[in-house]
């Protein structure tokens, strides 16, 4: 039998003058065939942390607390305001007769002797009240009428409104000599009746979330060539243990985007969970909306219109003196243009800042201001890096911002039957002796030390059950872009 030497290498040289392309075995070949290279490249074993530092939770730990609860929901009260004071009000043609609009619930807290100032835009009127009828209407359309008598017109002005829209509030009372105390029109008869302080209430529902990580044992024992790093330290060869710790890196910024983005569900839902209401919803429910901050390029208002809109309304609400801004790049460069021209003495928001925080003249190109005061309110700014990350609210770019009331809040507690203090901004999680919810993390499987099943491989396991109570909600401004 003859020997086949047809794929025996010949005795032609193969030797080259020049290193070409085709003396390399590729290190990355697709196909998995090559391990090597014919030359020994310069190997980089340590990953490129291009994105730097790419976790986002921290925000609720600056503003607020985490607190434990054991039911199905939280439940708090808000304080109404102390003044009486309507808008909406209809007035007849004879300026002697108001139709205060009522919520289905409620009874007309004006009463007979008490002293109001009626108005429409700028024009005002001073009145006495005569007579509180009942409250009539279908429900969502309930009015009571309040029969008034003028002191005279103000500043040669006529009745406000008249067979038109305006409003009314209480500054105090006056009665003649000789006559009983207060009265109020009660249905059909007269009666003697106080008024009683009313309260809103609130509530919201934790959401579960869950993650979890898998690794075979084949794996978890494999050794690689690129040492991994991430966020919390994790370091080594073992690839699985960066990315379980990615995952665990990842849920605990879920559980705080969630706070943030969390939406209950309405009557038009399909999804078959509840839901509940973070802080982007709240602050639209019951909150201030300001759209497209324009800072010191807003046109004709120079440099702090736009803001000085956003104290007037800051004035009607709570009067919180501290707040926090937590803004996106660019709505926190439109603040440093925006304080920079103020600071600079003329309307320029390229103008050097001087006397704001003190500055020196070597400090005149400093336009990151950090905190910053108008009025009778402190202001302290910061980036937030949820909203410029590419991969969260940076991606969509409609949410610019939020101002948060500093401080606490007084709320009343259902269970403890008194008045509490709670931060304007906390979560709830649950717990109780038996099982703390607030994060929990647990191993399953034969791998990585865990020996609970048959399973070859590692499973860890995370879930939080959790909600958000964003209190006094009215303090709360929330800076959108609509174009």
């Amino acid at each position: 039998m003859a020997i086949d030497t047809s794929n025996a290498p010949g005795l032609i040289p193969h030797q080259l003058k020049q290193t070409l392309s085709s003396n390399y075995l590729s290190f990355t070949d697709a196909t998995g065939g090559n391990f090597a290279q014919q030359y020994l490249p310069e190997l980089y074993e340590a990953e490129v942390e291009r994105f730097g530092n790419r976790t986002l939770s921290g925000f609720l730990r600056m503003v607020g607390a985490e607190m434990p609860m054991t039911s199905d929901q939280v439940v708090w009260s808000e304080q109404n305001r102390l003044h009486i004071g309507y808008d909406g009000c209809t007035n007849n043609a004879g300026g002697t007769v108001l139709a205060v609009p009522l919520e289905d619930d409620k009874e007309c807290v004006i009463r007979i002797g008490a002293t109001v100032v009626i108005s429409s835009g700028l024009k005002t009127i001073k009145a006495r009240v005569h007579n509180v009828g009942a409250a009539t209407g279908a429900a969502g359309s309930r009015t009571c009428n309040v029969h008034y008598k003028t002191y005279g017109v103000a500043d040669g002005t006529s009745v406000p409104a008249t067979a038109g829209v305006c409003k009314i509030f209480v500054y105090g009372s006056e009665f003649a000599k000789g006559t009983q105390g207060m009265e109020t029109f009660n249905t059909s008869a007269h009666s003697t009746q106080a008024i009683t302080p009313d309260f809103t209430q609130f509530n919201n529902k934790p959401i579960i979330l869950k993650d979890f990580y898998e690794v075979s044992g084949s794996d978890a024992s494999q050794i690689g060539w690129v040492e991994v790093a991430t966020e919390d330290g994790t370091s080594g060869y073992l690839w699985y243990l960066k990315a379980e710790s990615e995952t665990r890196l990842r849920f605990e910024d879920y559980l705080e985007m969630s706070m943030v983005e969390a939406k209950k569900k309405g009557a038009a839902g399909t999804t078959s969970v509840d839901g509940s209401e973070g802080l982007f919803a709240a602050i639209e429910n019951r909150g201030n909306i300001y759209n497209d901050f324009a800072g010191a390029a807003a046109a004709g208002s120079a440099a702090l219109g736009d803001f000085d809109a956003i104290l007037k309304q800051l004035d009607t609400q709570g009067a919180i003196e501290e707040n926090m801004l937590f803004l996106s790049r660019q709505t926190a460069l439109d603040f440093d243009d925006m304080l920079a021209a103020t600071n600079g003495g003329y309307n320029s928001k390229f103008a050097a800042s001087y006397g704001l925080f003190n500055n020196e003249a070597e400090m005149a190109l400093n336009f990151g201001f950090s905190g910053f005061r108008r009025g009778s309110y402190d202001f302290y700014k910061t980036d937030w890096k949820y909203l410029n990350d590419a991969s969260t609210r940076g991606l969509t770019g409609d949410v610019d911002g939020v101002m948060i009331p500093a401080g606490t809040s007084t709320v009343y507690d259902q269970i403890l039957g008194q008045n509490i203090r709670r931060p304007f901004l906390h979560v709830r999680y649950r717990a109780s002796e038996a099982d703390d919810r607030r994060m929990k993390s647990w191993v399953v499987g034969s791998v990585g030390g865990a020996y609970t099943s048959g399973l070859d491989a590692m499973q860890v396991h995370f879930l939080s059950e959790r909600c958000l109570c964003v209190q006094g909600a009215n303090n709360f401004v929330l800076f959108k872009s609509t174009t």
